[in-house]
């Protein structure tokens, strides 16, 4: 069992030891998503994070066999949260997982458990470690990639990709407003910075990541998406439009044309972890739950 390295502050924190849990996470998902809450994408986006609780990173931890990764015990930004992921094959590590993640990734005293809703056997042992499941989860849904993908984008609006438009500014500001938050973006080198950041991951193809230009060249809607050549699916992170751009099929449009690229790459699915109605209307359909459970 070992840990991740340390990230200095300033880092983005693509060490060894998080390509090898990367390579983990291609590895059990490459034939059927056996986690499809916990995507390798969602792992180098959570490293993209300029909110990643980096003093923490010493505390993720992996187990290995004969010098390959088949478990590891992680949180996503923050103590708190604990994710435990797992080669099928090696699940009879989990009591040791689960009883590391109650004893190292707490927050204020406290953690909470993602237990798949119909992972039985976690079910189990996390009840036999004292935890009850509330009445917390996360969702996931999936889009069948054979099925329509086509959209229409009102006149004066046009689709590009982050390889063609990197105006990390206007990028700052759809984000900031499209994720609703108050204020108005900062709009400084520090901002500016960490937007970069997240779009700089080691396995982010920007051609597949979508933005909707408005008429006037402001971003007005964007598809992060995550694909690894030969694998078949595909994970959908973040999505956003502007609120002064909604309800035009913006957004429709940034998700279905990224998803679109992927397909043409050989992905037959695309997972995103929400059950939004806003989801579904674009053909998502729900696929499975994690449950939070707490002592």
């Amino acid at each position: 069992m070992t840990a991740i390295a340390h990230q200095h502050p300033g880092t983005t924190g693509f060490t060894d030891e998080f390509h090898r849990v990367r390579d983990f996470l291609v590895r059990i998902n490459h034939a059927i998503p056996t986690t499809p809450g916990f995507l390798w994408g969602r792992w180098e986006w959570m490293f993209s994070l300029p909110y990643l609780d980096a003093s923490a990173l010493h505390r993720i931890r992996i187990w290995e066999h004969n010098g390959r990764v088949v478990a590891v015990v992680t949180y996503e930004t923050e103590l708190g949260s604990a994710y435990l992921l797992t080669d099928p094959e090696h699940a009879d590590l989990l009591p040791d997982m689960l009883q590391y993640a109650l004893e190292h990734l707490t927050r204020g005293g406290e953690v909470r458990v993602l237990v798949g809703e119909t992972d039985h056997n976690l079910q189990r042992i996390a009840a036999a470690h004292g935890l009850t499941a509330t009445a917390e989860a996360e969702a996931n849904a999936v889009l069948d990639l054979a099925g329509d993908l086509s959209y229409r984008l009102p006149a004066g609006y046009r689709i590009a990709s982050l390889a063609n438009e990197r105006d990390m500014l206007r990028f700052d500001r759809l984000l900031h407003r499209g994720f609703n938050n108050p204020g108005l973006p900062r709009a400084n080198a520090e901002a500016i910075q960490e937007r970069l950041t997240s779009v700089s991951g080691p396995h982010l193809n920007p051609e597949l990541n979508m933005l909707v230009v408005a008429p006037d060249g402001d971003y007005a809607a964007y598809c992060g998406i995550w694909h690894e050549p030969g694998t078949t699916y595909a994970l959908v992170e973040p999505v956003c439009t502007d609120p002064d751009h909604r309800r035009r099929g913006l957004g429709r449009a940034a998700v279905l044309e990224a998803a679109r690229r992927c397909r043409d790459l050989g992905a037959r699915a695309a997972y995103v972890g929400s059950d939004q109605l806003f989801y579904y209307a674009l053909g998502f359909t729900p696929h499975s739950r994690g449950i939070w459970w707490k002592l």
